[in-house]
């Protein structure tokens, strides 16, 4: 199925206006929408309709093509792919400087105009593909607490980029019982040699593993390490605070206080403002 242009035609000469719907009705890619002839009615349109694509003359009275455009702008309208249509090709530059798709002199040459349009459906592919792109990505920061930057520098890479399925509980196993712990109640661990503490509500869990081995199961999204010996839920951080000796602390909901290690303090920062 072909995926419609929906297009507007933007031309105070009657005659060249209809001349190029005429022309452009021979494409099954585009769908006209309506013919305008001022910028002041074109620009209703635009706002309303939002089309892909306008043929916008540049010689209006009253308004001008590019005046149009900068109006466009201001009313914060979404901006269409534009070709400039003319019988002057002195203002191909400027009309390449607000970044015209393409410019067609008058009368339009139907090898001319199919040229155009071939550029114009490149043009909308890549606009769709980074739309895509965009949104996977976020996607993807999201679910594994990475920044878009270093997941785009991983794909550029042919890097894998696949989602950890993180668990909602852990198993901590003591005294001959193994305990099923919430991940979302742990609010904080801390290293004792061999051993994790875990920190959830009223009850502290002795874990036998390595802080990397746990790092690595928790999602960074929601657990971030702290200090060398430390990782927090930043669900249970209530504030961030510096002292006169320029450390700083996490406050935790409970009243607990933790100590932020110089190399994690802008991370740390940064996580707490954007949340």
């Amino acid at each position: 199925m072909i995926e419609k242009i929906r297009t507007l035609v933007v031309d105070d000469e009657s005659l060249a206006r209809r001349g190029l719907v005429v022309r452009l009705q021979e494409f099954d890619q585009i769908e006209l929408l309506q013919e305008c002839p001022s910028a002041r009615e074109a620009l209703e349109v635009i706002g309303k309709e939002q089309p892909d694509l306008v043929f916008l003359d540049i010689q209006m009275p009253g308004m001008n093509g590019f005046e149009l455009l900068r109006e466009v702008q201001a009313h914060g309208y979404k901006m269409p792919l534009v070709v400039f249509v003319t019988a002057y090709d002195q203002y191909a530059i400027k009309a390449f400087e607000v970044r015209a798709i393409d410019y067609l002199l008058k009368p339009v040459d139907h090898e001319r105009l199919a040229q155009s349009i071939q550029r114009i459906e490149k043009s909308i592919a890549a606009r769709a593909q980074k739309v895509q792109q965009d949104r996977i990505v976020n996607m993807l920061a999201e679910a594994t607490g990475e920044d878009c930057e270093a997941i785009l520098k991983r794909l550029a890479s042919g890097e894998d980029v696949s989602v950890a399925r993180y668990p909602e509980h852990i198993a901590i196993k003591e005294s001959g019982e193994i305990t099923r712990v919430a991940i979302h109640s742990i609010e904080w661990i801390d290293a004792a040699g061999d051993y994790m503490c875990i920190h959830a509500g009223s009850e502290t869990h002795i874990l036998r593993r390595t802080m990397k081995e746990l790092e690595e199961e928790l999602n960074p999204q929601r657990f971030q390490r702290i200090h060398r010996s430390a990782i927090v839920n930043m669900e249970h951080v209530e504030k961030l605070c510096s002292r006169q000796n320029g450390e700083y602390h996490l406050i935790l909901r409970n009243g607990k206080e933790l100590k932020v290690s110089r190399s994690y303090k802008d991370r740390i920062k940064k996580l707490i403002l954007n949340q």
